[in-house]
């Protein structure tokens, strides 16, 4: 490849790490592309109010914290494709990142493509997504402050959604299609000595039902005798899985069984030499924005100390001594 054509550095994936990543790195002066996908933005963008992310002491919309953050690393000098990466080879250096019949060249790369909520695959699901369906309860749980609200799953994840909205709601009902639950003993017997947690069994959630645009009440089928029957509730919190946005570099990268990256430890650092992760790709455990963005600021510091350990790429410190930082 010409020397001209060929980026310090790629990031796939437009969300709290991936903007993060080019925020870093454009402030060291890697021109960063960011081929940040169609949907950008990442779960934030069907999150409504945001109140629990440092400096927006108001709260703040998701879409538009999102579009905060992608303003800030454009300043810098990010460039950004909306569209998806179609393709990628980490077999050799400099790396091929392929959008459609496009291809371009990076001496390292940062994937930040994120992970993606199970949903029930309703309409009426996504239409009231943010006006009362959430698919954390972390995030959105102090928005339901006495109010009662439906879990969906049978998990841990459930389980342990179910039990943290009590700490706000006035009851939890948990829904599941089954009779037994994957939940692990120790969780499930947690979630059954709460008193504010009902429980329906057998039961699948034919439609969210909503008025003047946000949830009113759950309708939900029995498996063994077709009844439907609907129960009120202010809000669904959908606990069903989630599932990393791998699918395109689980041939070359190092991951776990259920698709999440591996890196290195104490490192963003995959198993290829100039390949770093960050954000929700890794993460299983935590899954919040405020993580994800510091994961992203982590990998970017990564590719910029190993481009600037190589011969003829020398670049300004990403990070201010702790005294000069504001």
């Amino acid at each position: 490849m010409p020397e001209n054509d060929v980026r310090d550095l790629i990031i796939i994936g437009g969300g709290p790490a991936g903007y993060t990543a080019a925020l870093y790195a454009a402030r060291a002066n890697l021109s960063p592309l960011v081929i940040e996908g169609i949907t950008f933005g990442g779960q934030l963008m069907i999150t409504s109010d945001v109140e629990n992310y440092p400096g927006y002491p108001e709260g703040i919309l998701g879409p538009e914290m999102m579009q905060d953050f992608r303003r800030q690393a454009e300043r810098f000098g990010a460039e950004y494709i909306t569209d998806d990466v179609t393709a990628v080879d980490f077999s050799e250096r400099p790396f091929r990142v392929e959008v459609d019949d496009d291809a371009y060249y990076a001496r390292a790369v940062i994937v930040a493509t994120g992970a993606s909520a199970r949903q029930l695959g309703l309409d009426s699901e996504r239409t009231l997504q943010g006006r009362g369906v959430s698919y954390c309860a972390v995030c959105d749980a102090a928005f339901f402050r006495n109010k009662n609200v439906i879990v969906v799953g049978g998990g841990d994840s459930a389980m342990e959604e179910a039990v943290f909205l009590t700490r706000f709601a006035d009851r939890v009902t948990i829904v599941h299609r089954r009779e037994d639950f994957r939940a692990s003993p120790i969780m499930l017997d947690r979630a059954r000595a709460n008193p504010k947690i009902d429980w329906v069994t057998n039961a699948l959630v034919e439609e969210v039902v909503g008025e003047e645009g946000k949830v009113s009440a759950v309708r939900l089928r029995d498996v063994n005798t077709d009844e439907v029957t609907e129960i009120e509730a202010d809000g669904v919190f959908v606990a069903i899985g989630h599932d990393p946005n791998t699918r395109l570099f689980l041939d070359q990268l190092d991951h776990d069984e259920a698709g999440y990256l591996e890196t290195q430890a104490g490192s963003t650092a995959t198993n290829i030499k100039g390949v770093f992760a960050a954000g929700d790709v890794v993460d299983h455990t935590y899954r919040q924005a405020v993580t994800a963005a510091g994961s992203g600021a982590m990998s970017a510091l990564d590719a910029e100390r190993l481009l600037s350990s190589e011969e003829g790429h020398e670049h300004k410190a990403l990070a201010a001594p702790r005294a000069e930082a504001v």
